[in-house]
């Protein structure tokens, strides 16, 4: 059986980089493995986040955003609360209790500056080489691509938001 850990990103315009994240963190909890999920930029309890918590709390979610979408400049408390993000993930990583490490939305929080390229790069190149990592959201850094084993791009190609549907409860969150 393989050991060493994978890099993977889910990254595009399309829908569905969490939930495939989320999948996948469902697959390797049911194999036995353990799991952090670290949501960046993102705070509340969507559906699948409260069934985790509620039903699967061997799984730890922590989430590194505040109450509200980043809209132009982030301000001192989005950097200071994602820098705190960084600094526990990368002590989770190190720590040898987990084998699969999601950091969802670290590219928005990248894209925003919250934190600098150099310090995600250097936490992936020098992880223990049996921690896998996802990593998602929008807009992934070229260089991040390049180090990535797996690199999922969602597209969009139809989305009823275009016709005025909002967000639904147990779909979309």
């Amino acid at each position: 059986m393989n050991k060493k850990g994978f890099v993977h990103i889910y990254t595009g315009d399309g829908k569905g980089k969490t939930t495939a994240s989320l999948g996948l963190a469902l697959r390797a909890f049911g194999a036995g493995k353990k799991i952090f999920i670290a949501q960046f930029a993102k705070t509340g309890e969507s559906a699948e986040i409260k069934t985790i918590r509620e039903r699967l709390p061997e799984i730890t979610v922590k989430q590194y955003g505040l109450d509200h979408l980043i809209m132009g400049d982030p301000g001192y408390a989005d950097i200071t609360a994602a820098r705190h993000g960084l600094a526990e993930v990368s002590d989770v990583i190190f720590s040898g209790k987990y084998n699969l490490v999601i950091l969802d939305e670290i590219n928005i929080a990248l894209y925003f500056n919250l934190f600098k390229i150099e310090e995600v790069k250097n936490l992936i190149i020098n992880r223990p080489s049996n921690i896998e990592i996802v990593m998602t959201g929008r807009n992934a850094p070229l260089e991040l691509i390049e180090l990535a084993d797996l690199v999922t791009e969602m597209r969009e190609i139809k989305h009823y938001y275009n016709k005025g549907v909002d967000p639904r409860k147990g779909i979309e969150f």
